[in-house]
Formats: C-alpha cells, structure tokens, sequence
C-alpha cells in the first residue's frame, strides 16, 4: 500500500476559508481572543489562519503565540533519543483571555493534554478552544475533541497522517501513510512475484 492523498491544495485553501470564517463567527473582533500555535507543525496551520484572519477578514493585531509541549508529554522521558524542544514565543499573558490551540493533527489527545499543562505557566485562560485541520476520531486515548475541524479520517492505528506545507515541503497536501512494517511487506511481496 503506498501514500494515498487525503486533501490536495485546493481542498486545503477551502478548509482554512472555513475555518476561518467559524472562528470569526464565535470570535468577531478577536478583542479577548488569542491564539497559540502548539509547536512543531501546528505554528504552520496557525501562521495561514492569521493570514486569513488579517487578509480576508481585515482582523488586524490578533494575539498570537507557539507553545513548545515537549517535556511536558507524558512519555518524553521514554525516547530512545534525546528530545530537541521547539521554541516557545508568548509574549503576552492568557489570564482570562479565550485562547484558540492549532494543531494540524488530533490523534490520541496527549499533545494536547500536554498543551493544557503548559499554558498554564502563561496564566489561567478564561476558555480553551481547539482548531485542527485533521481529527483521526477513533484513535483517542484521552476526552478530547476540537472545536473546529477542517476533516475527519478514519485511520486504523498502523496508518500515519502526514500534513504537507508549501513553506516547508514545497507542496500542501495531508496524506494516508502506511507504517513501515505495512510498506516493508509490501515490496517483499513484489520481491517474491
């Protein structure tokens, strides 16, 4: 089984149209709103919906902040190699302020949990919402679900969701991946034919 393409560019263009359209809804003048960008490929989800926010909604001067989550995960400490954390740019306090996570993919709910932990070093958030551009929905370990979705997928565990950016990878695009186990038996496969 190779890469199976979930989302093309195009239908990516129209996801973040929505999402940011549903977010101007629940939040017109973003005046107490935030958002964060969980750190490391949440920051590229996050930086196009701003782009949204400030180009087609002319929502100028939106608090916007990366969250590096890496040694507050649960299972940091279990790596076989040693952790590189990202780097996290909050400069201002979420003291009562609606803060919007983004995060291009929710599987298990950990990076998230994670994410719930480390704000808090940044003050008491008033409300807590979550953006993501994936849900893989049968795959959570913890109670979590976002509040804006740009798609649901149905990947069974051994499936990787891959999440393409033209800034970094040329291309924007989510894939299917299979594990390698997957991918390995495939070519012994083709080998013995």
């Amino acid at each position: 089984m190779s890469q199976k393409v979930l989302l093309n560019s195009k239908e990516i263009n129209i996801i973040l149209r929505r999402l940011a359209c549903q977010l101007v809804e629940n939040h017109p003048n973003f005046e107490n709103t935030v958002i964060i960008g969980i750190q490391p490929r949440g920051v590229f989800l996050a930086n196009r919906i701003i782009q949204l926010l400030e180009e087609e909604y002319g929502i100028k001067n939106v608090e916007y902040g990366q969250l590096d989550i890496t040694f507050y995960r649960d299972d940091f400490r279990r790596s076989i190699k040693p952790l590189e954390a990202n780097k996290t740019k909050i400069d201002f306090i979420v003291e009562d302020k609606q803060v919007i996570f983004i995060d291009d993919v929710l599987y298990t709910g950990r990076s998230i949990r994670s994410a719930l932990t480390a704000i808090q070093s940044f003050g008491r958030p008033k409300e807590i919402e979550l953006l993501t551009l994936i849900d893989r929905r049968f795959s959570r370990h913890l109670p979590i679900q976002p509040d804006y979705n740009g798609r649901q997928v149905d990947a069974i565990n051994d499936e990787r969701v891959k999440v393409n950016w033209k800034e970094v990878h040329g291309e924007d695009c989510v894939y299917l991946l299979p594990t390698a186990n997957t991918e390995i038996e495939s070519i012994q496969k083709k080998k013995k034919q």
